[in-house]
């Protein structure tokens, strides 16, 4: 493996000008210090914008670069200009309040979204300027989602993985978004994608289906040629650092500060940036009401409410700030006297060894916000409690959540669950403490932030490897010429054609997908070859082939292997006797079905029945498609029939009756020496199965199967078709 490149929007250094002097700070935020720790222990080199403005007077860039490189960083230069449009108006305005379920403060605007893209392709520009073979990308946050498409159109064959550490929200969010569409395909250009939860995974998956098509099984999707894995990481924090500070002599002296300052009274603790999704008044709000209805809890109980500075000059954060203040005061005024203030607040960023002290001394932790990714304050709480006792408050929306099941978890908007929860803290035993908190520091400390940033690059190369290992399966330039070769030398050829989904893309109805005047070209000029046999293998009805195809000296094969018809003109022949007698016992369990699922109908055919879905919700469609078999195979058991899954269908038909041993009536002529098979779905895997053991089986699509090779999309396979009329003296 070469070398890791972390792609974020800020380095882990900020480069500051003051006096004329270039200045090299850490940075702050929760991404710059979870992986600090960690990069500078892998060949890593960490790419990003590093907080200066390129066009500041005097800035030299080849200094930064250089004092940067000494850091394993390299830096993206931007102008304020770019910073405030894509940063500050899309990234800001745009995905952060979507995406945290606050659609009433998201704007769009085409201009910043504009920005969003000139942004990402500078940061590609960057990337391609120090990539080298063998390097592994991993791109992070909302700021880059379209960097990975970019990086994967730039460089050959490129290892990148993206982590996305703010929630992905539910369809019926995201679809809000005009540009819904490019930032999918953009996070789609990576291996891997990861999530803090698979709750955001799975609406990661839910929008690529239903906006895009693109299905997913297991958590791997197929977007165009490529397959993409999906999956969930909980991010974790540098537990060691926390626990080893809090027991250091410093910090014990900053904790005995803080006992002569609060003296035996109880403390609560939050700590938050200035942000509406914090929940920081809906929290003051319950601690107010916790207040009404516990007076015996005046001058016993103190509340630290440390909140850290943000987006100081954007209107909404000024008015929160002002919102808050008012309301530190009113419920410092109700209910504060001499010498005891309920609530101490501190606007300002705290050092990381008196946040520490501040952990140590805090009883609870109440950490509430409306929406976060993960929100690692939290550990970073737990993980300070070298003394066994502390009690977490967390807001189960919160992405921890679903870690730290041992916290008190509360719904945000309910003051009344948020003061219960108050009131079960204190009354909690230590023991109960001691037991809850061991059960999640174990967890914590063993799933640390190099632990979680570890499985994330493992998990990666394994992708990377099947990607590799499914490349050598498509059907790739020398495949394809030795498949052309074996076709212009044979004399006898046999070519074996699934209709929907092969020749012709699907539709959301079948009678709206009828044959391109390409493909019956194509299918003409194959079969006005002698040699060839050219033999359609369809699930359509009788009616449907002979209206579209029995102009042409082509075979067909209707209903998945219920009927068969030779070129040479004859009549429909069926594969064996079959009855319909069946369909009154199990339509109308379709018709309730499609009933059930709006979008979905029943095609009757001869002797089969269809429940289509393909123009239905597919997370429903998919939900009442399992019902369904499910139903159906009960009802089905004694009646001879099988119940068959295919493409956004499912369908009913008689047992025994498929592609594949229809196919052989063709297939059992021994002069052939050529045989070539194409389909999409399961009921092709019998043609495939049909197959001698030379002959060319192709699979549509990037999903498991038994034929030699795979195609990525059903537009290439008309290319396929082309390069063997083309090449064919």
């Amino acid at each position: 493996m070469g070398r890791l490149l972390i792609v974020s929007n800020r380095l882990p250094v900020t480069v500051h000008r003051r006096r004329g002097q270039l200045h090299f700070e850490p940075s702050a935020g929760g991404l710059a210090t979870g992986l600090s720790s960690f990069y500078r222990t892998y060949n890593a080199l960490w790419i990003g914008w590093p907080g200066i403005d390129r066009q500041e007077g005097g800035t030299s860039k080849e200094e930064i670069t250089e004092k940067l490189r000494a850091e394993s960083c390299y830096p993206v230069f931007l102008s304020q200009k770019e910073v405030d449009e894509y940063y500050g108006k899309f990234c800001s305005a745009t995905i952060w309040p979507l995406f945290h379920y606050f659609p009433q403060y998201a704007t769009y605007s085409k201009t910043s979204w504009q920005a969003y893209e000139r942004a990402n392709r500078t940061f590609c520009d960057a990337i391609v300027d120090v990539w080298e073979q063998g390097d592994t990308i991993w791109v992070h946050d909302f700021h880059l989602m379209l960097l990975p498409r970019m990086l994967r159109e730039r460089l050959p064959d490129p290892t990148i993985g993206f982590f996305l550490h703010i929630p992905f929200p539910s369809l019926e969010l995201f679809r809000l978004l005009p540009w819904r569409t490019e930032l999918i395909e953009g996070i789609l250009g990576s291996d891997l994608v990861g999530f803090h939860t698979w709750e955001y995974a799975g609406h990661f998956l839910a929008s690529a289906r239903f906006l895009l098509g693109y299905d997913s099984w297991m958590g791997k999707i197929t977007a165009g040629d490529r397959v993409s894995r999906v999956d969930a990481f909980p991010m974790g924090i540098d537990y060691e650092r926390f626990a080893g500070t809090a027991v250091k002599p410093e910090v014990e002296k900053e904790v005995e500060k803080l006992d002569r300052s609060f003296r035996d009274r109880k403390v609560v603790l939050s700590v938050d940036r200035l942000d509406y999704t914090k929940g920081i008044l809906r929290r003051l709000e319950a601690f107010g009401l916790f207040l009404d209805r516990n007076p015996q809890y005046r001058d016993r109980l103190t509340f630290v409410l440390v909140v850290v500075p943000s987006r100081t000059m954007v209107a909404r954060y000024a008015l929160l700030k002002r919102q808050i203040d008012e309301m530190v005061g009113s419920i410092n005024g109700k209910h504060g006297g001499i010498g005891w203030t309920p609530i101490w607040y501190m606007y300002r960023s705290v050092p990381f060894q008196q946040l520490v002290a501040l952990y140590r001394r805090a009883d609870m932790a109440l950490i509430t916000p409306v929406r976060d990714g993960m929100n690692l304050v939290a550990k970073e709480y737990l993980a300070s409690r070298v003394d066994g006792r502390g009690v977490l408050i967390l807001s189960e929306t919160a992405g921890a959540a679903k870690e730290l099941g041992e916290a008190l978890t509360i719904n945000v908007n309910n003051d009344d669950d948020i003061v219960t929860a108050l009131e079960d803290a204190l009354a909690m035993t230590d023991a109960e403490q001691g037991e809850r908190l061991h059960i999640m520091q174990r967890r914590l400390r063993r799933y640390n932030v190099q632990r979680w940033a570890e499985d994330f690059i493992e998990a990666l190369q394994a992708t990377s490897k099947l990607q590799e290992e499914m490349g050598v399966r498509t059907l790739g330039i020398q495949s394809r010429r030795k498949m052309v070769k074996c076709y212009q030398q044979a004399q006898r050829r046999l070519l074996l054609l699934d209709y929907d989904g092969t020749l012709v893309p699907f539709a959301s109805r079948p009678s709206r997908a009828i044959p391109t005047q390409e493909v019956l070209e194509l299918l003409a000029a194959l079969c006005s070859d002698e040699r060839n046999e050219v033999v359609l293998t369809s699930g359509r009805d009788r009616a449907a082939l002979d209206a579209w195809f029995g102009h042409l000296p082509i075979s067909m094969i209707a209903e998945h292997g219920v009927w068969l018809k030779s070129k040479d003109g004859g009549e429909w022949e069926m594969i064996e006797p079959l009855t319909a007698e069946w369909k009154d016992e199990v339509r109308p369990v379709l018709e309730v079905y499609a009933d059930r699922t709006p979008g979905s109908f029943v095609e009757e055919k001869d002797f089969s029945l269809v429940w289509q879905y393909r123009r239905s919700d597919s997370r429903l469609g998919e939900l009442r498609a399992r019902e369904l078999v499910a139903h159906l195979e009960g009802l089905t058991t004694n009646l001879n029939l099988q119940v068959l899954e295919g493409s956004k269908v499912v369908e009913v038909k008689n047992s025994g009756v498929n592609k594949g041993r229809a196919a052989m009536k063709w297939l059992k002529n021994a002069e052939l020496d050529f045989v070539l098979a194409i389909g999409d779905d399961w009921t092709d895997e019998d043609t495939f199965k049909a197959l001698p053991e030379e002959g060319w089986s192709i699979k549509v699509g990037l999903s498991g199967t038994s034929a030699r090779y795979n195609l990525p999309s059903q537009a290439r396979v008309l290319h396929v078709l082309r390069e063997l009329l083309t090449t064919d003296a």
